[in-house]
C-alpha cells in the first residue's frame, strides 16, 4: 500500500468510484573486554567503541543500553530516548506542541523525531510510535487519537482565479494548471481525491511544478502559478488573510484524523509512557 501524507482510498469501501483517468559484523571473539558503557553518579554513557557498536549492531542493542539508562536514573527521573516517525502535515499543527511540553517536562528525555511522508516499518526501525492519518494505520496498532478530522482542499490564489476562472466541478481540474505532490515511494504522480455523498473521484491533474514536499507547492499556489491540493489545517493562517481561497469546497475528501499508534504487544518504555500521557494531554485541551 502505497503512503504519503495525502489521503488515500483505494481499499475495499462500500463508496461509488467514479475516475476521470486511470492513474497508472564481524564476531568480536573471545576476548572481546572493550568497555561500552562509561558510567559516572549520575548516568550512563556510551564510549567510542559502544557508540560504533549501537551503529552496527542496531535497535537491539540500542534497546538494551536504554534501559541500562533507565535502571541508574535517580527516583521518580524519566531518562531514556523516544522515536518517532511523523508526516510533514503533521509537525505545526500536532508534533510541535506536544514535544513543547514533553521537553519541558521531562528534559532528561531525547527525542529522535523523522519527517517521512511514507511507510514506515516502525518495529523493523526499532522506533516507539509513528504519526499518520488514521487511514494509512494497520488496524493491529495501537491508535491514539492526536487531532480532530479535517479536510483536504484544492486552493488557488486570487491572481490566479481572475485569469484562469474558477473550477465548478471536479472535471474542471484537467483544464488547469496544478502544483502536485510526487509520491515518496514511488515518484509517481498524487492523482487528487474529491469526494461528494457516497462518489468519490481521482483526478490526475497536471501543471509546472511538482515536489515530494507541501511548503514550496504552498509557495508556488500563493504566487498565483497554479492550484493546489493542501491538508486544510496548514493553510488556515492564508485562507484567513486571503491570500488563498478554497476551491471545490463542495467536493473537499475529509480524513478522519492523524493518530500515534505503536505496536500492541510493544513493551513500553517509562520514557515512551510519559510522552504518551503528554500527547493525551495536550490533544484533549484542544478546542
Amino acid at each position: 500500500m502505497q503512503y504519503c501524507s495525502y489521503p488515500s482510498r483505494q481499499s475495499a469501501q462500500a463508496r461509488h468510484e467514479s475516475t476521470i483517468v486511470p492513474t497508472p559484523a564481524r564476531s568480536p571473539g573471545r576476548n572481546f573486554v572493550t568497555s561500552l558503557p562509561t558510567r559516572t553518579t549520575r548516568s550512563v554513557a556510551l564510549t567510542d567503541a559502544g557508540q560504533r557498536l549501537l551503529e552496527r549492531a542496531g535497535p537491539s542493542v540500542a534497546q538494551a543500553l536504554e534501559a541500562l539508562e533507565t535502571a541508574t536514573a535517580s527516583a521518580g527521573e524519566v531518562t531514556g530516548r523516544v522515536r518517532l516517525s511523523v508526516p510533514s502535515i503533521s509537525l505545526s499543527t500536532v508534533v510541535t506542541p506536544i514535544l513543547l511540553r514533553f521537553a519541558q517536562r521531562h528534559p532528561q528525555v531525547e527525542v529522535e523525531v523523522r519527517i517521512e511522508d511514507r511507510f514506515v516499518d516502525i518495529v523493523a526501525e526499532g522506533l516507539d510510535a509513528g504519526i499518520r492519518p488514521f487511514e494509512a494505520v494497520e488496524r493491529d496498532m495501537v491508535q491514539v487519537r492526536l487531532s480532530k478530522r479535517f479536510r483536504y482542499v484544492v486552493v488557488g490564489a486570487p491572481a490566479y482565479l481572475k485569469r484562469k476562472g474558477t473550477p465548478q466541478r471536479p472535471e474542471d481540474l484537467l483544464e488547469h494548471d496544478c502544483v502536485n505532490i510526487l509520491l515518496p515511494t514511488t515518484g509517481a504522480k498524487y492523482a487528487w481525491e474529491l469526494e461528494r455523498g457516497r462518489k468519490t473521484w481521482r483526478i490526475p491533474v497536471r501543471g509546472p511544478v511538482l515536489a515530494t514536499n507541501e511548503e514550496v507547492l504552498v509557495a508556488m499556489a500563493e504566487a498565483g502559478l497554479a492550484l493546489m491540493y493542501a491538508f486544510e489545517p496548514t493553510i488556515v493562517p492564508r485562507l484567513k488573510r486571503g491570500t488563498l481561497k478554497l476551491v471545490l469546497e463542495p467536493y473537499a475528501a475529509w480524513m478522519e484524523g492523524l493518530f500515534l499508534y505503536f505496536p500492541s504487544r510493544a513493551q513500553v518504555s517509562p520514557a515512551f509512557r510519559a510522552f504518551l500521557d503528554v500527547a493525551r494531554e495536550v490533544t484533549a485541551e484542544r478546542p
